[in-house]
């Protein structure tokens, strides 16, 4: 294995110095350089693109927590173990559950806008496999950019957060088994950041498939830093496809938020027929996996490249779903009067680098947060909207 991607020589090159390099802009990274700047560490906060560029500001349908009056921990957690498969690592899933909740209470406090009740209570939503509302949800479906929003103007207001766009960590630096920095092109040019640790947020590795819902930085770049480094990866066989995409020729593929099918939306077959009642008793909400591989048979079985997804019998599904009906509007489908054809596309990556409770991998100084990273949360199969929980808390924790 080539240990370094290019060759250099850290004595000539230009040097930053921090009490810790954080590596991406998502949710993960961001929550980590926030809490790191609160802590009064110097954070260099390193993004490939812009700080606007992440899978954080992509995700539609929400945060899971147990706000509901009917609703608990224990609860919520049972729904993640039946969704891994029985692969989940029940205390970590223990931590996030409970702690959760605090988390996404106090990103409303530092300005997320999330959708309220008249009440002002959170306004919850249902998604696949989960046994009560708990979806946070804002603007409808925009969660992950308002969470993407709030988190970059609380980083914003930090002195101690320097944020380098335009970066892009090629390796990183260790000796003696402790990670102390990385080598990145900054705006093309090679630069040193030296940091006392290094906290990857990098998100996935969804870019390596021809068909999948991720931006053009999930390229699994963190977790090649991280292995090349020495660091150990888990889990890298399960990868989770979200079963409805937008499938039409000369479309990107647009994610379907789930939080549709919530709210009542039905599967239907390229003969116009339901079809999920047949495979399983949740029917349209059961786990993604399941989801996934039957919409895919009925592809097979009717010789289709796509399903139907039909949103018309949600009512005013164009004004709970804005985002999602624009961006159909804009390819010619109208989500209130016709079906909407949709297939999966690969979407989230359940393994990764392995950390502990407290994302810390087996290379001294190195620790990994949010999808880069593989805590043993997800199992075989992540529950729907654990994601963005997930980057909160352990980027926090890290």
């Amino acid at each position: 294995m080539q240990r370094y991607l290019m060759n250099f020589d850290t004595r000539d090159l230009p040097t930053y110095m921090a009490d810790v390099l954080v590596v991406g802009s998502g949710v993960a990274g961001l929550s980590a350089a926030w809490k790191l700047a609160e802590a009064g560490k110097h954070v260099l906060l390193a993004v490939r693109d812009t700080l606007a560029d992440s899978n954080t500001d992509k995700a539609q349908g929400g945060i899971a927590s147990s706000f509901g009056a009917d609703d608990n921990p224990t609860l919520h957690l049972e729904d993640t173990l039946v969704a891994g498969a029985g692969l989940t690592d029940r205390d970590i899933a223990q931590i996030v559950v409970t702690e959760g909740p605090h988390d996404v209470a106090e990103l409303a406090e530092h300005g997320a806008e999330f959708d309220r009740t008249p009440d002002g209570k959170f306004a919850l939503g249902r998604e696949g496999c989960h046994c009560r509302s708990r979806i946070v949800h804002a603007h409808g479906d925009a969660t992950g950019a308002e969470v993407a929003r709030a988190l970059r103007a609380i980083v914003a207001k930090e002195e101690h957060v320097e944020p380098l766009e335009h970066c892009y960590v090629a390796d990183l630096l260790t000796r003696d088994g402790r990670c102390y920095g990385a080598v990145a092109l900054l705006d093309g040019k090679k630069v040193v950041l030296r940091a006392e640790a290094v906290v990857l947020a990098t998100g996935g590795t969804g870019r390596l498939y021809s068909k999948t819902t991720n931006p053009e930085g999930a390229t699994g770049s963190g977790v090649a830093l991280a292995f090349r480094a020495g660091a150990e990866v888990m889990d890298m066989e399960f990868v989770q496809f979200h079963p409805t995409a937008l499938a039409l020729d000369g479309c990107p593929n647009f994610l379907i938020s789930e939080a549709v099918r919530g709210a009542g939306a039905l599967l239907r077959s390229g003969k116009g027929e339901r079809f999920m009642p047949g495979y399983h008793p949740m029917a349209e909400l059961a786990p993604r996996d399941v989801v996934a591989r039957c919409i895919f048979k009925e592809m097979q079985d009717g010789g289709m490249d796509h399903v139907w997804l039909d949103a018309t019998v949600i009512d005013h599904a164009a004004e709970k779903f804005p985002m999602i009906a624009r961006t159909c509007k804009e390819y010619g489908v109208d989500i209130e009067k016709e079906y909407i054809p949709i297939a999966p596309a690969a979407h989230y990556m359940m393994g990764g680098v392995h950390t502990d409770e407290n994302g810390r991998t087996n290379v001294a100084g190195l620790y990994a947060a949010g999808e880069v990273a593989c805590t043993g949360l997800q199992g075989a199969n992540r529950l729907a909207s654990n994601s963005l929980l997930e980057g909160l808390v352990f980027g926090r924790r890290a």
